[in-house]
């Protein structure tokens, strides 16, 4: 297997999927929000290895970087922008609004139209951009209609504050309804080889073109531990069981771009090196019907 330590665009490897047809991208990329503190809460544990995961994954060949304006709250943004600003021309730090973060593994949906307006323009602020090319709907508010949420969004979009719209944690009927409103460029749902219930939705980004980003990419960790169910199988391939299970994703969709997050280099390297995993048509599908839920 390649070695990552002497492979310093090793994400390329991963392939290149163009998020809303004009921002290509790395296909394995990084999910930013285990960078601050438990729960998504407070400042990192470490900072000095905060800041360098994100330049690591650069280096790396990461060129989709994902956050929200909840993790902190502010504190993920503002760590990014602090290690990577002026930002690389290929990289696309995308981030999420939309949900209210009042302490350590608490959440709550939040998508009035002014709250939406208030927490781009902070996230603007907080990464230094002029305009955010991917803005992801945290979580569609349950209170407020769809058609105002998504028309906020698209009210700034015409303003030139964002530029792709995309969503997280939706059903298939939800994907359907918010691109009658406006295209949707992306969607974000919780995904893994052994957690499959958002196939549906898969199915139809594969059908129309539309980035899919698994959250949870390795179980929350239960698939990385050494008594995971993949276990036998990477020992079969010689690699970890985190990089079967990211290379499985890879493999499972083109519109497939995983986003492993982590606060240490160490295993930022480990995901990374799952790009150079090679599996066959064979293989994805033992490992699918292994896991079978």
């Amino acid at each position: 297997m390649t070695d990552v330590h002497t492979t310093p665009d090793i994400a390329r490897l991963s392939g290149t999927f163009a998020i809303g047809g004009d921002l290509p991208v790395h296909r394995l990329g990084f999910g930013a929000m285990q960078l601050v503190g438990e729960g998504a809460w407070g400042e990192p544990r470490d900072r000095d290895e905060a800041m360098a995961v994100l330049r690591r994954a650069v280096e790396l060949g990461v060129t989709l970087i994902d956050t929200a304006d909840s993790y902190g709250p502010e504190i993920n943004e503002l760590l990014i922008r602090e290690a990577l600003h002026p930002y690389p021309e290929n990289l696309l730090v995308t981030t999420k609004v939309g949900m209210l973060h009042p302490g350590p593994g608490q959440w709550e949906a939040r998508g009035t139209p002014r709250h939406l307006k208030q927490q781009v323009e902070s996230s603007l602020r907080n990464l230094g951009l002029e305009r955010i090319d991917l803005l992801q709907l945290h979580w569609i508010d349950p209170e407020v209609p769809l058609s105002e949420q998504l028309g906020a969004l698209v009210e700034l979009r015409e303003q030139g504050k964002i530029h792709h719209i995309g969503l997280t944690g939706v059903t298939r009927e939800q994907l359907r309804s918010a691109r009658a409103i406006t295209p949707v460029a992306s969607v974000q749902n919780e995904y893994n080889p052994s957690l499959r219930r958002a196939d549906d939705v898969l199915e139809r980004c594969e059908s129309e073109g539309i980035a899919f980003l698994p959250w949870a990419p390795i179980a929350r960790g239960e698939l990385a531990r050494p008594d995971s169910p993949l276990a036998p199988l990477a020992a079969e391939h010689g690699v970890t069981p985190a990089q079967l299970a990211l290379a499985w994703l890879l493999h499972r969709s083109p519109v497939m771009l995983p986003i492993p997050g982590t606060s240490r280099v160490a295993h930022l390297e480990e995901n990374m090196a799952a790009a150079s995993v090679s599996l066959s048509e064979d293989e994805v599908e033992r490992i699918a019907k292994f896991l079978a839920v």
